[in-house]
């Protein structure tokens, strides 16, 4: 692809991580990332170029214009499987070119005005350029020494300017922006999560993207007899994590009237865990039909009364989909820093009624036994309950960014 004229232009450079790993399947996550990467782009509306190199993904924008490769930049740093996204120089493949762009991206560093220490760290994916990593090191940092005086720390540099000399052409680039890492979603197959609208089952949708699971959210509102407060909350979440996935679905049940059938079925202490039974075969239900391959959760256990282990134990019964907890180990405010980082802990705090507060009993059991739920399942006639409000179901379609 030809260069712009000059020194270059900007691009983005994106370094993978498990990928990279990966064996004989690796094209298949890299295809995967691939297309993730053009989905979550063309929602910019930039036009993009994609090519990929040794484990090395670059971007470059149609326009060619800095402030368009700034917006592509920001974009991708939500794209689950990336590691570091560098805004970087794309220049020829000459020592004079690579030069150029090295002291105009220290010239834009902050910690030059101050005085701050620099390292040049060259790589040659290309053995064939004729000039080694150690002579283009000397001689880069040679020219940033004289033009700003900087001292050279090569163990704990306050600048890093990195070269990596390709096939066709050079990048220049400083420090990057830390991406999501992980696997791109898509890679581990589909789930279904069950969006409460608290702090946990967002963080817990984000923690399974982030293992390359593509997932649909499914809420339980207890409309008709609470207001709309908890849909709204369920699809600003919703929205808000849309950026990790794209095309994302909310399903909404209303649940209200199977929870007055719950409380007027059996004993009132066990019912949340009957309550969060029914909700897990609804949702068995919704999941089959969307091709989903588990459920998920925001459970941590011991964090409330219905979360210790026999109760999981006692829901895990309640249907034959595999039920992940990924905050199982976590404690609440591991979970509320994650929830803050993804910008989801903003709008779980905001007010709202949540359907298990209809059935939260004085004191709720910890150890619910297995043949007592299923008797109350009997008297309520369970499955086909769970089929009436899977049917029920309304979807929604949240987009990042959408008003």
């Amino acid at each position: 692809m030809p260069l712009a004229p000059a020194a270059g232009e900007p691009c983005v450079l994106l370094k993978l991580g498990e990928i990279v790993l990966k064996g004989k399947n690796r094209h298949q996550f890299e295809q995967r990332l691939q297309s993730n990467i053009r989905k979550a782009l063309a929602s910019t509306g930039i036009g993009v170029d994609l090519w990929q190199r040794s484990g090395v993904v670059i971007i470059r924008a149609g326009s060619g214009l800095a402030e368009d490769v700034e917006k592509l930049a920001r974009r991708l740093e939500d794209v689950m499987g990336i590691v570091i996204v560098h805004r970087a120089q794309r220049v020829p493949k000459d020592v004079e070119s690579m030069t150029e762009a090295a002291l105009e991206a220290v010239a834009q560093h902050p910690a030059t005005a101050r005085g701050g220490s620099f390292a040049v760290r060259p790589r040659r994916r290309d053995k064939r350029f004729p000039i080694t990593s150690s002579e283009i090191g000397i001689s880069v940092g040679s020219a940033i020494n004289v033009k700003f005086g900087l001292p050279v720390n090569l163990k704990n540099p306050d600048i890093t300017v990195s070269i990596e000399v390709d096939r066709d052409e050079v990048f220049v680039y400083t420090e990057g922006a830390h991406g999501q890492g992980g696997l791109p979603v898509g890679s581990s197959g589909r789930g279904l999560v069950l969006m409460s609208g608290g702090i946990d089952s967002p963080v817990a949708a984000y923690r399974m993207m982030r293992r390359g699971l593509r997932v649909d959210y499914l809420h339980f509102s207890g409309m008709p007899f609470t207001g709309p407060e908890s849909i709204y909350k369920a699809y600003a979440l919703v929205r808000e994590l849309d950026k990790f996935q794209g095309d994302s679905r909310l399903f909404v049940v209303p649940f209200g009237k199977a929870q007055q059938q719950i409380k007027s079925a059996g004993e009132d202490r066990l019912a949340i865990v009957a309550q969060r039974r029914l909700m897990l075969k609804t949702a068995e239900i919704v999941a089959e039909r969307r091709r989903g391959g588990a459920l998920i959760t925001g459970d941590s256990l011991g964090q409330v009364a219905s979360q210790t282990l026999i109760n999981m134990t006692a829901l895990d019964d309640a249907v034959d989909l595999p039920i992940l907890r990924p905050l199982v180990g976590l404690d609440k405010s591991e979970i509320m820093d994650q929830a803050r980082r993804i910008s989801t802990l903003a709008i779980s705090e905001l007010p709202d009624e949540d359907c298990c507060s209809m059935l939260a009993p004085r004191r709720p059991e910890t150890a619910a036994r297995i043949a007592d739920l299923r008797q109350i399942e009997k008297r309520l006639d369970a499955e086909e309950l769970a089929e009436q409000l899977a049917d029920s179901v309304q979807e929604h379609r949240p987009v990042y960014g959408s008003d």
